[in-house]
């Protein structure tokens, strides 16, 4: 799979342009929206708390993430899968049984585990595309939740009928959820991938539209600047 469109293709305009055009042109599937918040969400008195979300390349998903308040660290990974087969290139042939996602440390005192969730259902990816994403296909790239308690599990769960029951999509919610799966962080160079490429091609046509569409859908929840992972192996 490659994720690069050539880089002469931003050169000669701004990058703000360039989002406002593929904004423009995305397909009404790719398009985000504002779905409604979780009926149930998750009661905790804890400071700190771990999700784990797949929704296709984990280069946007980090991305968005770590522009929500109350996150503390976003990291790009794998999950699904065993620890030898953690790795970009054979994760890429679709076979290990893992989807790339992004371990979320978050402040639930902050922001609750179900507004991730309505995040990551609203402008994070496309919950009805299954085993693809976008212009990636393959089941490394397939919707998934991986519930790091039984309560998140229920959240999950409860949130997915929610939004079924309501036909807020044209199409039945693929989202998986799969618990009980360990989380690999992904390569180094795969981390903050976003932030530190806004120019490459793929970034500006798929991910950044995701950011902008994050403030302007859920201005409370947006912070400016990201919170970033760093090293993470």
């Amino acid at each position: 799979m490659t994720r690069t469109l050539g880089t002469t293709f931003v050169a000669a305009v701004s990058i703000v342009a360039v989002v406002g055009a593929f904004r423009a042109i995305r397909p009404p599937a790719e398009q985000a929206r504002a779905v409604p918040a979780p009926a149930v969400d998750e009661k905790t008195t804890a400071t700190s708390e771990v999700a784990v979300l797949g929704g296709g390349c984990f280069w946007g998903v980090q991305g968005v993430f770590q522009h929500v308040e109350g996150v503390t660290r976003a990291v790009s990974g794998y999950t699904g899968g065993d620890k030898k087969t953690a790795e970009y290139e054979i994760v890429g042939t679709g076979r290990t049984g893992h989807a790339e996602s992004v371990q979320v440390t978050f402040d639930p005192r902050v922001i609750t585990y179900g507004k991730l969730l309505q995040i990551f259902f609203s402008v994070a990816h496309n919950p009805t595309e299954v085993n693809r994403q976008g212009p990636d296909v393959g089941p490394q790239y397939r919707s998934a939740i991986f519930p790091t308690s039984k309560d998140q599990e229920n959240v999950a769960k409860a949130y997915i009928a929610q939004l079924n029951q309501a036909h807020v999509f044209d199409s039945a919610i693929a989202t998986k959820i799969e618990p009980g799966k360990t989380f690999y962080p992904a390569e180094n160079y795969h981390q903050d991938f976003l932030t530190n490429n806004p120019k490459n091609p793929y970034i500006a046509f798929n991910d950044l539209p995701k950011i902008a569409d994050l403030k302007k859908l859920f201005p409370d929840a947006y912070r400016d600047k990201p919170v970033l992972a760093g090293a993470a192996r």
